[in-house]
């Protein structure tokens, strides 16, 4: 083999190899759109067991909030939320890959929380906003290291009677 054929051989593989880490890094991005989504539709369906499984075991909510393990945050979200019916959508997502195990991402977000209109029930909202988040990959699956959630804008919406 000559030394050119050589060099476009080298170059052949190293083409290989980049569009190899290319691919990986695609493919990682498309899985951590599919974890958010599970997150979103995990907390409409009040799937807090599913829920607590997205989340790496130090997960961090909003500046200051630490937890244990996913099953302390997937609570918080539960009693927050309760059985109220919610309808959460994310868009437009902004995903970091930073390296193999690791990335971070922005989500515009719009969210609708009703609560049953009965005394000292919280306000029910439709609100717009932010997550910012990290993510971890855990045993080759992507998790949320960090949920800081921005609101821009909180609409105050009647809550509703389960009886009518």
């Amino acid at each position: 083999m000559t030394n050119q054929q050589m060099t476009e051989q080298e170059n052949l593989i190293n083409r290989i190899n980049e569009l190899e880490k290319r691919y990986q890094r695609l493919d990682d991005i498309e899985e951590i759109k599919k974890l958010k989504a599970r997150y979103f539709r995990f907390v409409d369906e009040k799937n807090w067991s599913g829920l607590a499984k997205l989340f790496t075991a130090d997960v961090k909510l909003n500046p200051g909030h630490e937890f244990k393990n996913g099953e302390e945050m997937s609570a918080v979200i539960e009693s927050l939320v309760g059985a109220a019916p919610t309808v959460h959508h994310g868009h437009m997502p902004e995903i970091d890959w930073i390296d193999e195990n690791h990335a971070t991402g922005i989500w515009a977000m719009e969210d609708l929380l009703t609560f049953p209109d009965k005394e000292g029930a919280p306000e029910g909202h439709n609100g717009y906003g932010q997550y910012r988040e990290s993510y971890e990959r855990v045993d080759g699956d992507w998790k949320i290291s960090v949920l800081d959630l921005t609101r821009f804008r909180m609409d105050p919406l009647a809550n509703w009677d389960p009886s009518k």
